[in-house]
């Protein structure tokens, strides 16, 4: 493996291995980026999303440019605003550095115009006296708005007060307003000072801080004005415990949203300036610290990548609130941001099931990139954020070749190395569960942990192990340290391995994650035709070593399959046949071990579980190593 010149991800030497198993010698190496159809209007605005066959426009912007140092330098400043941030970063009150002012009133000096819809049906419940999370419904008065017996994705909802946007889709201004001053009130006797529980996370008080300036209408629209002046102080009182505490949230991206809600609050509060520029360079360099090269968060989850293009957004309508020039990095990071995350969706627009994430609605996304301003297409070797994408025809192919995540960045952390994904047209082929970050909804919390296993993602296990430890609360353990990827072109000929005359895409990766257990290196080659028609595959496991360890293990190639599905079983054994809900027929063949059909579970857009099948082929084989083909072919 290390003969044949891959790029590595990751930090120890390689293993040694054997050539790959499809030769190469007959084959072309190709540009990557091919000649594109021009891109085709919706009306009278370009579309948001540019899709793989569209052709780069003028401000469009090309996917996958390199960070530079530059992106994250503190805003430049003139030497007064530079007294200023420094003076404030030393812990030095507005009164110490204009002590001859008269101090301002606490108040808020603009009205954000919210950037983002939220889900209508999540705002009529709250009216109706419901959180309603990821398909799951709550009663308000039922909910512990103290002390950590929430539901991860309650506890985000609630102390986040991310329900905001949800509730301004729900009805008028005037309903509306009612509901979230009783939930406000209710939290903040629940929650009267900081305590170390979920409420007062670093995370959920950024976005708590950017929530109250985004949606504050709602929230100061009463007649009550002993109330809105408590909610004005409580504002003021909440920036100043997060300044002293943003640095300590549990990742970059809590950090991120800490840092987000302080410069939000410094441009919508009076007497803001110096907190909004010590924020404003803080932000920038926990931004660094949160975005890869090429521009995928370090968590590699597509919820957060979502979660830090929601809160640039969000960010940059209270710059346009009080007419200031937002600062140029956020447009920068949204820039980097879109086309990995584009990357990741199927031909019907949706995300594919990844890190725990699942299959967010092609709507939402589109409302999203809209949003953002950028007009990308995907990202489809995105090396660093550890995906690859392969388009041909009607079809996607997404493949997990990264490492996961390292402990500190991981949040709902999956042991998903050298798992793909699948679709054709609108139909989703081959996935993987997904749907560990949306548990304690409908998602019953005891399958969170489950659904991060190996087994719940559509690649190769031995003896029922994971490829990477998976620990609770979101983390991972040892396992996969370094994944080798190469991706190449193959020219048509009628010769190659494609079997029939047509070029195709070839994307070959192996990881380690079992070389300590075993001594064995999983390669996975998938080769997808140019037609989108078929898509063949290899699974080798290799001994790490030169002599591989006596015995035997258990293997199983496990294929999730997609909603709506289909199944007939060849004769042979080693057959089945895949209906899919357009008409189509595709075969899913096994090279040397029969298929067997087991039970599986898909999470969708809304979290909801949806009962699946997959196809699972079972071995023993010698722990000196084995090899596997199949192939999935459409044939109607």
């Amino acid at each position: 493996m290390m003969d044949s010149g891959f790029p590595l991800v990751g930090s120890r030497p390689a293993a040694a291995g054997s050539p790959p198993a499809i030769p190469l010698s007959a084959t072309q190496e190709e540009p990557l980026a091919e000649p594109l159809d021009s891109a085709k209007p919706i009306g009278t605005a370009p579309p948001a999303i540019v899709t793989d066959a569209t052709a780069m426009e003028p401000g469009v912007v090309e996917p996958g440019r390199a960070l530079a140092l530059a992106d994250f330098a503190p805003p430049a400043l003139g030497a007064g605003d530079r007294l200023v941030r420094f003076a404030y970063s030393l812990g030095l009150p507005a009164s110490a550095i204009h002590p001859f002012r008269k101090r301002a009133r606490t108040r808020l000096t603009a009205t954000v115009l919210p950037p983002l819809a939220g889900d209508a049906a999540a705002g009529k419940a709250l009216r109706a006296g419901h959180f309603l999370v990821y398909g799951f419904k709550s009663a308000i008065a039922d909910t512990a708005f103290s002390g950590p017996r929430l539901p991860p994705p309650f506890e985000r909802m609630v102390h986040g007060f991310r329900w905001l946007r949800d509730l301004e889709c729900g009805g008028t201004r005037a309903q509306c307003a009612q509901v979230a001053e009783r939930i406000l009130a209710t939290w903040l006797t629940a929650n009267p000072k900081p305590d170390p529980t979920p409420a007062w996370d670093v995370g959920n008080v950024g976005h708590r801080l950017l929530n109250w300036m985004v949606h504050a209408p709602l929230l100061l629209s009463g007649q009550d004005r002993t109330f809105r002046n408590r909610i004005l102080h409580t504002i003021e009182d909440t920036a100043r415990w997060l300044d002293r505490r943003v640095t300590k949230a549990d990742d970059r991206l809590g950090e991120v949203a800490g840092w987000c809600g302080l410069v939000a609050t410094g441009l919508i509060m009076a007497e803001g300036k110096a907190r909004r520029l010590y924020a404003e360079a803080r932000l920038v360099r926990a931004l660094g610290e949160l975005i890869s090269d090429d521009g995928g968060v370090l968590s590699r989850s597509p919820v957060c990548q979502i979660e830090t293009i929601e809160l640039l957004i969000a960010l940059r309508a209270c710059y346009e609130a009080v007419r200031e020039e937002p600062l140029p990095q956020i447009q920068t990071m949204l820039a980097l941001l879109v086309p990995p995350l584009l990357a990741l969706l199927h031909g019907d627009g949706a995300l594919g099931n990844w890190q725990g994430a699942g299959a967010v609605s092609a709507d939402q996304i589109a409302m999203l990139v809209k949003a953002s301003g950028v007009r990308t297409r995907p990202l489809r070797d995105a090396r660093q954020w550890g995906y690859q994408r392969a388009t041909a025809g009607k079809s996607v192919l997404q493949f997990d070749a990264g490492p996961p995540p390292v402990a500190r960045h991981a949040r709902d952390g999956c042991a998903s190395t050298l798992a793909f994904e699948f679709s054709h047209g609108m139909d989703r082929l081959i996935v993987n569960c997904g749907g560990a970050a949306f548990a304690g909804g409908m998602i019953p919390l005891r399958l969170e942990q489950g659904l991060r296993a190996t087994a719940a993602h559509s690649t190769l296990t031995i003896d029922d192990f994971n490829s990477t430890a998976v620990l609770i609360n979101g983390r991972i353990g040892s396992g996969v340290s370094e994944v080798e990827v190469d991706r190449r072109t193959l020219s048509a000929d009628a010769s190659g391995p494609t079997g029939a005359g047509g070029g195709a895409t070839r994307i070959e990766a192996s990881h380690n994650g079992y070389v300590s257990r075993y001594g064995l290196v999983h390669r996975r080659i998938l080769i997808l035709r140019d037609d989108g028609t078929e898509l063949r595959g290899e699974d080798l496991l290799v001994p790490s070593g030169r002599k591989g360890k006596r015995g035997t293990i258990g293997v199983a190639l496990r294929f999730h399959l997609g909603p709506h599905i289909e199944l007939a079983a060849s004769t042979d054994g080693k057959g089945i046949t895949l209906a899919l809900p357009d008409g189509s027929l595709w075969q899913f063949r096994s090279g040397r071990d029969p298929i067997s059909v087991e039970e599986s579970l898909w999470a969708d857009g809304q979290g909801r579980p949806v009962g699946t099948r997959q196809l699972v082929v079972t071995a023993k084989v010698p722990r000196s190593g084995e090899s596997f083909s199949w192939l999935l072919k459409k044939m109607r």
